[in-house]
């Protein structure tokens, strides 16, 4: 897939509205634990987007009028939507879940989430194996390219609210690994998205 966007949604400025990322360490601490390593080892936006990662950093106060979400869920073909609740007191078989959502493994469709409210880390495999913690607050918009194997956890705050987007009728079945006889895997880019600017 590649992502064509307009001057005016263009993902978000590095230098004021980035995510923080950072390598991880390879401790068997709680996973809503930061796990950075000693010293921190940060992640650029830039080295994100050269996995396919990519961000903007919108006003989740106002999602349901944005006319800038509006405006990228027309141009790239965003006609699903969902919320989730992700908290003990609102989703089922809490614990569950978790434990399912933190499993490595892939989609053969993109992932796009958008954070209206908490707090949760996505984790990505870069192409030397190693984890990627990416931590994702109010008003992040994430799109993770299918066939990248990564995971989902909630931070020490137990508790996110997120907007689940998709290109036509939704497609949950996660794969985990190993999963690499699917055709996205056997891409070099690993079904890494392009950027594609439009002036």
């Amino acid at each position: 897939m590649t992502l064509e966007l307009s001057p005016g949604v263009e993902p978000g400025d590095a230098s004021s509205q980035a995510m923080e990322a950072w390598y991880m360490d390879d401790s068997e601490e709680d996973q809503r634990e930061p796990h950075r390593l000693v010293p921190n080892q940060p992640v650029s936006p830039d080295r994100l987007r050269e996995l396919g990662v990519f961000h903007w950093k919108l006003n989740a106060d106002i999602y349901e009028t944005d006319p800038e979400l509006e405006l990228i869920r027309k141009e790239q073909g965003y006609s699903y939507m969902d919320i989730i609740s992700i908290h003990k007191d609102t989703l089922a078989n809490y614990e569950e879940k978790l434990k399912m959502f933190f499993e490595e493994h892939l989609h053969l469709d993109d992932e796009i989430r958008y954070i209206l409210d908490g707090q949760a880390y996505f984790d990505v495999r870069d192409k030397e194996e190693r984890w990627i913690r990416i931590a994702m607050t109010k008003g992040d918009l994430i799109t993770l390219p299918a066939g990248i194997y990564h995971r989902f956890t909630l931070d020490r705050t137990n508790y996110t609210k997120a907007m689940r987007l998709f290109v036509g009728e939704p497609v949950w079945k996660a794969y985990n690994r190993p999963a690499d006889d699917f055709d996205i895997r056997q891409n070099t880019t690993c079904g890494a998205l392009f950027l594609l600017y439009v002036l």
